[in-house]
């Protein structure tokens, strides 16, 4: 797949105990983000944040927290992404999805060996 100049950035950020089916929910994300033939999703762990509570969680030792922010990053073109905005609908039920369009400079994978 080649992707380069305008593109658009999917965010999703939910909890890190967040769960769908039993598994946690940016797993299901970045598996559905596959199936539809996105062009890549990657997961970050926040070490602290809060939300639309307003309870701060936190990495920190003395207050340890099972729930902290998790980003699920994607970027497509502007109709896969929105194609792609259904399937988080149904998924995110708590937390914050952010859309915004970006400049892809470069996109490239190993050679598989």
């Amino acid at each position: 797949m080649r992707l380069q100049g305008e593109a658009f950035r999917l965010t999703a950020i939910v909890g890190e105990a967040d769960t769908y089916q039993h598994k946690p929910l940016y797993h299901e994300i970045v598996l559905r983000a596959r199936h539809a033939g996105l062009a890549g999703a990657s997961v970050f762990r926040g070490v602290e944040g809060f939300g639309a509570t307003a309870a701060i969680h936190t990495a920190r030792l003395l207050s340890l927290s099972e729930d902290l922010p998790v980003a699920v990053v994607i970027v497509d073109d502007e109709q896969r992404v929105r194609g792609f905005l259904p399937e988080l609908d149904e998924l995110v039920t708590n937390g914050l999805v952010l859309l915004d369009e970006v400049e892809v400079i470069r996109y490239a994978g190993k050679d598989p060996q």
